[in-house]
């Protein structure tokens, strides 16, 4: 397998995680969003949304981390990242896309530079519209676990699913742009309950090769 990546990408640290959890083995790519590599001709080519993280294994070639995700867990289904019932799956599902499609897409750097470069907003303006939409999704997954009758440890059950990915994707990002996490006890509880695992630790940006 190979791994397009980028040590700061949200989306490539999901990936990392799940093949993490998996044992699987791969060779990372690392491009420099923040200098522009998934603009050079060879990797738009490969990737026309020109977007990390790409994988390849083998003669398959995927995109978007939640497809990723599903490939992972169907080709390589143990551990399973998604519970077998159809109602546990769907919220598993559910919960991580409002990291994965709701929360996260906001905020990833081409929306940045979109909003400092084209709109004018100052570098106080993009932090509060940052913690802005970091904070709405994790009260949403605050509330969420409060009702959820199987969350604990973790967001369901008793070991660690796409749900918790997306959390701990959701988080990340928080802490890097200075967001209050303390109305959030049940988010941190999980977060640190993933983060003792090594599967998510050694994922977690700070400890990529290409960490600035």
């Amino acid at each position: 397998m190979k791994l397009y990546t980028y040590y700061r990408s949200q989306a490539s640290f999901r990936v990392r995680i799940a093949l993490n959890l998996k044992g699987l083995q791969r060779e990372d790519v690392y491009l420099h969003l923040e200098k522009g590599d998934q603009f050079a001709a060879d990797y738009k080519a490969l990737n026309p949304q020109m977007v990390v993280p790409t994988l390849i294994d083998g003669d398959v070639k995927l995109f978007q981390s939640l497809a990723i995700l599903e490939y992972l867990d169907e080709k390589y289904p143990e551990p399973p990242l998604l519970p077998a019932d159809p109602a546990a799956r769907a919220w598993v599902r559910g919960f991580a896309l409002i990291n994965i499609a709701d929360s996260h897409p906001l905020i990833v750097p081409r929306i940045r530079h979109y909003l400092l470069e084209d709109l004018k907003l100052t570098q106080d303006q993009l932090l509060g519209w940052i913690r802005h939409w970091m904070g709405a999704g994790l009260a949403a997954m605050e509330a969420l676990l409060a009702e959820h009758r199987e969350s604990g440890r973790y967001c369901h059950g008793d070991a660690p699913t796409t749900a918790d990915i997306g959390l701990v994707t959701q988080v990340t990002p928080a802490k890097t742009f200075g967001a209050d996490l303390a109305p959030y006890p049940r988010v941190m509880r999980i977060y640190d309950s993933c983060m003792a695992i090594p599967a998510f630790a050694d994922a977690q940006p700070a400890k990529q090769p290409d960490a600035e």
